[in-house]
């Protein structure tokens, strides 16, 4: 019994390695795993060597580790039952709202798209799946990002850079915290042409989640209107709650 939960224990401990690799960016060192892990030294060395023994850490050639290979094949199929899940979520937003709805999901220092169901009008945006797209400048990426703590916001927005990809993107670090601080007030984020000319976006954090990801839609900003966005901050919120509770279950005891 005793070596049993010996073995439980190494297995927690080895995932605790591989999510402080994940939270540094993908890659750090041994230095950096030692002061953010209260395991000592040796042990985390003897969990790495295994890690990297079976493909889900490898040794980079300045002696730092990095999330391994084996772990792609894994994490394209949580993100094709994650996208499973969402999808009705999804489809029932778009019949309240009548524009794109997406999920969308940390994924190193930006967020990927993992599930989207597309807007019955003509002219509509595409958020395709596994599309990767930065974090200041889209609604989805901003409602993640307020999940953070400033630590790993400053890390994640320095390591993808704040690319201007329109005249109204945020392009300093005073301007990323000043939008995540308004997320943080107002519930939801915004994408106000930021990412694309002419595109709108709005998104609600899923809250518990087990990774910071967000429910979001875009369209026109022709029909962006005043009436659009009330309607959109409840339903993005219960969408928001609806995935929640579809991840993790009913906090309800």
């Amino acid at each position: 019994m005793a070596g049993n939960s010996g073995g439980v224990q190494s297995v927690e401990r080895a995932f605790e390695l591989m999510e402080l690799i994940g939270r540094a960016g993908g890659e750090c060192s041994l230095s950096h795993l030692s002061a953010e892990s209260p395991l000592p030294p040796p042990t985390i060395h003897r969990l790495l060597r295994t890690l990297v023994g079976i493909g889900y850490v490898r040794q980079l050639p300045d002696r730092s580790y990095a999330l391994g290979p084996r772990l792609i094949r894994l994490g394209e199929v949580a993100n094709r039952q994650l996208g499973a899940v969402a999808a009705p979520v999804l489809g029932s937003l778009v019949g309240e709202l009548s524009e794109t709805a997406s999920l969308a999901v940390l994924d190193g220092d930006m967020v990927i798209y993992v599930a989207q169901v597309p807007s019955p009008h003509s002219m509509r945006t595409n958020n395709e799946v596994g599309r990767r797209v930065t974090m200041h400048n889209t609604a989805v990426g901003k409602a993640v990002l307020a999940e953070l703590d400033d630590a790993r916001i400053l890390k994640h927005v320095t390591q993808a850079g704040l690319t201007a990809a329109t005249e109204w993107s945020v392009t300093s670090l005073s301007g990323v915290f000043a939008s995540v601080e308004q997320v943080r007030a107002d519930g939801y984020a915004t994408d106000e042409q930021e990412h694309e000319v002419g595109v709108c976006g709005m998104a609600v954090s899923v809250p518990g989640a087990p990774t910071p990801m967000a429910v979001g839609i875009s369209g026109p900003v022709a029909r962006f209107d005043v009436d659009l966005r009330t309607r959109a901050v409840s339903a993005l919120r219960d969408a928001a709650g609806t995935v929640s509770e579809a991840l993790i279950g009913s906090r309800e005891s």
